[in-house]
């Protein structure tokens, strides 16, 4: 009798002994699981996916010392955005789905780099040096019947030794229905580029800010695009606007010679380069008037966001990387006119102007300025898709001014100009 319970217990316990056999094992072999979890970096959003697929019976019920990275556990995923560089050492707090009442624990690392933009300075800029500028700006308001917004930040490179921004903008609105944005950025070489860049904005929006000019532009423009006109007549009147706007640079370019002679500075220490959009409706569509001096471009993007145009002459390149300035007299030449565009579109959806603070690290060559796909992914990264997870809200825009300001201080390695950029929509 002895001998038949002692065989029945035996047969019986087996199986339960080899289930408690096969849980162990897979406790020890989730262990012994070699986990390399991705850098984490301070400030930026982080989120990792804990493969559990080789351990179907094993459950993770929390991570123990996560808290103090700032980062939350949820369906196996560590995600949030940590709040400072350390190594993190963590406890993963685990059961058996055969076994749920023991918690096992696990230890893993977890390395969080620290935020690049931490090891920046950001000194102010001296109040009361002459031609002093603030060293961020931003507007919003309309342009004709679209919005505009603009945004201008100094650089990293110059926030670190106290300097200040050299970019600068302009928008205005103008007699007879007509608007006006220009940016600026002054060279970093040039010891006075930062009024160099304010003067040509201004300058070259006081200029346009006439009932009689405007009015010699729209004349010229109805000649080019109302019926009626013969192809000799428009080309006359392609050319009298181009003069008109020919005049307008020149302005610019006195009014920074006049400047430096006043301040015992030569023309040079003015250095900055310059674009502008001049811009109507009309019944036959919106006439933009556009110029460009140096590396900043101005792009058109039509209505249903599937082509762009540059819309100004970029110098780069062709100067070997070298660009060029609104004060240098040699810009004023036989080649002025193909400087100068006219255009005319029944509707668009953005017209874009920015700085190469912008340009070289979202575009970095000249060629995908006319490609749509990049122009996707630009837009795509001002609505949130980016390490910062920060956004300009083109929709709900209450506060698309300061939105911008905060995206524009991205951080691209490398990459630590002032940026501009402003967007007509």
């Amino acid at each position: 009798m002895m001998g038949k319970f002692f065989r029945k217990s035996a047969s019986d316990s087996k199986p339960k002994t080899m289930e408690q056999a096969a849980v162990y094992r897979e406790k020890e072999e989730f262990k012994d699981a070699h986990w390399v979890l991705k850098n984490a970096s301070a400030k930026q959003f982080y989120e990792f996916r804990l493969d559990m697929e080789d351990f179907p019976n094993i459950k993770i019920q929390n991570i123990s010392g996560l808290e103090e990275t700032g980062l939350t556990f949820e369906n196996d995923t560590i995600s949030g955005t940590p709040v400072t560089n350390n190594m993190y050492h963590l406890d993963v707090q685990f059961y058996h789905t055969h076994d749920q009442k023991q918690i096992e624990e696990k230890k893993i690392q977890l390395f969080v780099n620290a935020d690049p933009k931490d090891l920046w300075k950001n000194i102010p800029s001296d109040k009361n040096a002459v031609f002093y500028k603030s060293e961020e700006e931003s507007f919003k308001g309309s342009f004709s019947d679209k919005k505009i917004v603009v945004a201008s930040k100094r650089g990293r490179s110059h926030a670190h030794e106290g300097k200040f921004r050299e970019d600068d903008f302009a928008v205005n609105i103008l007699p007879n229905d007509w608007n006006i944005v220009s940016v600026s950025d002054g060279a970093g070489s040039a010891t006075a580029s930062r009024e160099g860049s304010r003067l040509a904005v201004a300058t070259v929006n006081q200029f346009f800010n006439s009932q009689e000019i405007l009015s010699r532009l729209e004349n010229n423009i109805n000649r080019m695009y109302a019926s009626g006109h013969s192809r000799e007549e428009q080309l006359d009147a392609e050319q009298n606007i181009k003069n008109v706007l020919s005049e307008s640079v020149l302005s610019v370019y006195q009014t920074l010679e006049k400047t430096a002679a006043e301040n015992v500075l030569s023309v040079n220490d003015l250095h900055a380069t310059l674009i502008f959009t001049l811009l109507k409706k009309f019944s036959f569509g919106y006439v933009i008037l556009s110029f460009g001096v140096g590396d900043c471009p101005i792009n058109l993007i039509n209505s249903d966001f599937s082509e762009v145009k540059l819309l100004n002459l970029m110098d780069v390149g062709e100067f070997g990387g070298g660009t060029r300035f609104i004060t240098m007299k040699e810009i004023f030449n036989d080649q002025m006119n193909s400087r100068f565009r006219i255009t005319c579109i029944e509707d668009f959806s953005y017209l874009v102007l920015m700085t190469d603070g912008i340009y070289d690290p979202k575009f970095i060559t000249e060629n995908k300025l006319e490609d749509i796909e990049s122009w996707k992914s630009f837009f795509e990264d001002l609505a949130g898709k980016n390490d910062d997870r920060t956004k300009a809200d083109f929709i709900h825009d209450e506060k698309i001014d300061e939105e911008l300001l905060i995206w524009s201080d991205f951080w691209s390695r490398g990459n630590h100009d002032d940026r501009t950029l402003a967007i007509i929509y």
